[in-house]
């Protein structure tokens, strides 16, 4: 069999027993060994590949919650107040002010016919003084073609005075529906629930589109380009067309990362959701691993709609909202646990963290589980109480590090103060009690860059330059650990991807400076390429 040893300048393994080597050596798609050439060559012939001399290798990176929406996304326009940059890397300016939204509205009005919905999305009127944004803004672009504009979180919609009537959403009674003064919807929606209603009348789910293999592809590629290799969509209706785009995409030779997808629980009855996960890990591969369950509690801090304990916000309304009643999330939890499923549950609020502890306390006390690996994800809030509760339960992290760049500066003037915002994402309090645990980026929400998000944990500066909770920084290692190892314990995989030992997959990323070594923000350090199962895949 073909040995292949790739030099390079520095290679970090994140495997505490072997931590850094001359080379990578592979074999049969696996890591046969990290160390000096000579000892490599005592397994046989090695053929030297020094493509790499001059960079530095280290695990592929493992982005543990993001969107394979982010492939499909980019079809629709952007209103996100940050630059942006799309798969291709097609370069989007930001919009900063209201009159800026309806310009850029303005623009795409009459892209296609006047029954089809003008859809937008990454909207972020947060950072607009003055009132919320709602359907007189977009009236005045039309009220006759319907419009219907995503906030970046994902959690809430805009829609015109002709998306409302199509929706007849004037004659729902559901909390999400947001109502002016007069009574009548002021266009806002709030959480999925609320949202569905629009999906429902206009015969389209934005959250669909990521199921075809286009937007796998388009997906894939965005990811290997920020060195990523093995890649979760965290929110997959998995339904039969969906399972069948993510076999077909993920079964050829050149897709080039590893694709994790969790079921969207609330789409399904727990007992139809359970049976479909469970027959969909028949036709799990190299490439495709299904078996994780996505539920989703509460909203976002900056919407306004994530769930908080006392005192609640700091301006706005009292508390955010449930995607559904707490009840129906601890017999969810039950279930899932009790048939033996991985569970990923968004929680960003306090309340809506003590909510979902408690019940994964009450799954446990009727079903012990242990290595049940239950992860929360965000749990932007989360306190130190809850923080020892998690580490008690056995459940692991993923923390939303890159929030508190794009909106840290909200939080402290507008939705949390001082004192809370010193607690955001607190990854080094979860080190020091020994949690596992990842960091992401919830892409589209906010951009694929692992190396970014590592930076957010090092430094936890806002977009504005303020340093929020200096005691919850953690250092560059521990930070690259987070986006390899840490991240791959939390989606079960840590046997296979994660770190360079012999055994795992063949999975590297090449970068154009030493993470470890560097004064480069990490942030800046390029990426040059990627391997997967030790074959370049050319993300240079």
């Amino acid at each position: 069999m073909t040995i292949t040893a790739y030099t390079a300048r520095a290679v970090h393994t994140m495997n505490p027993s072997q931590p850094t080597g001359q080379c990578v050596a592979v074999r049969d798609g696996r890591v046969l060994g990290v160390g000096p050439l000579e000892e490599i060559e005592r397994f046989g012939e090695v053929r030297v590949d020094d493509r790499y001399a001059d960079k530095v290798l280290v695990p592929g990176f493992v982005e543990g919650h993001s969107h394979a929406l982010e492939g499909s996304i980019w079809d629709y326009v952007y209103l996100g107040y940050f630059d942006k940059y799309d798969p291709e890397g097609g370069y989007w300016a930001g919009v900063k002010s209201p009159e800026a939204v309806r310009d850029r509205l303005a623009e795409h009005i009459g892209d296609g016919p006047e029954d089809e919905p003008l859809i937008c999305w990454g909207f972020d009127p947060v950072y607009f003084e003055g009132e919320r944004v709602d359907k007189r803004l977009l009236d005045s672009v039309s009220d006759t073609r319907p419009i219907v504009i995503m906030h970046a979180s994902l959690h809430v919609m805009v829609v015109n005075s002709a998306t409302i009537r199509l929706a007849a959403l004037a004659d729902k009674d559901l909390e999400g529906v947001m109502r002016g003064a007069d009574g009548e919807p002021n266009g806002e929606l709030q959480e999925i629930p609320a949202m569905h209603l629009v999906f429902d009348a206009l015969g389209f789910d934005i959250f669909d589109g990521a199921s075809n293999e286009h937007a796998l592809h388009r997906y894939a590629s965005a990811a290997r380009r920020k060195g990523i290799t093995t890649v979760v969509d965290l929110l997959n209706p998995m339904n039969d067309a969906a399972i069948d785009a993510l076999r077909a995409a993920t079964g050829r030779a050149d897709y080039p990362v590893r694709l994790v997808p969790a079921l969207n629980a609330l789409a399904w009855d727990p007992q139809a959701g359970s049976e479909r996960v469970m027959d969909a890990m028949r036709h799990n591969h190299d490439r495709l691993h299904f078996g994780l369950v996505k539920l989703v509690t509460d909203g976002a801090i900056q919407n306004f709609t994530a769930r908080l304990q006392w005192p609640g916000y700091l301006t706005g309304p009292e508390n955010g909202a449930w995607n559904a009643p707490p009840q129906t999330f601890h017999e969810m939890v039950q279930h899932y646990h009790g048939a033996g499923l991985h569970m990923h549950i968004h929680t960003n609020g306090d309340e809506a963290i003590g909510m979902i502890l408690g019940a994964l306390d009450e799954a446990l006390a009727m079903w012990p589980r242990p290595d049940h690996r239950h992860t929360l994800q965000h749990v932007q809030l989360i306190r130190q109480d809850q923080l020892r509760r998690v580490a008690r339960l056995g459940a692991c992290l993923n923390i939303f590090a890159n929030h508190i760049y794009y909106w840290g500066d909200i939080h402290l003037t507008k939705t949390l103060g001082f004192d809370r915002c010193q607690r955001l994402e607190p990854a080094a309090s979860a080190d020091r009690m020994g949690i596992p645990f990842g960091i992401h980026c919830d892409a589209p929400v906010t951009p694929l860059s692992p190396l970014f998000t590592a930076w957010c944990a090092t430094t936890r500066q806002t977009a504005g330059g303020t340093v929020l909770g200096e005691a919850e920084r953690i250092s560059r290692a521990r930070a690259l650990e987070a986006i390899t190892l840490g991240a791959a314990y939390t989606l079960r995989m840590d046997d296979r991807v994660g770190s360079l030992e012999p055994g795992k997959w063949a999975d590297v990323t090449v970068l154009d400076e030493d993470p470890l070594a560097s004064d480069t923000p990490l942030k800046d350090i390029g990426v040059h390429d990627t391997l997967l199962s030790g074959v370049p895949t050319g993300g240079g």
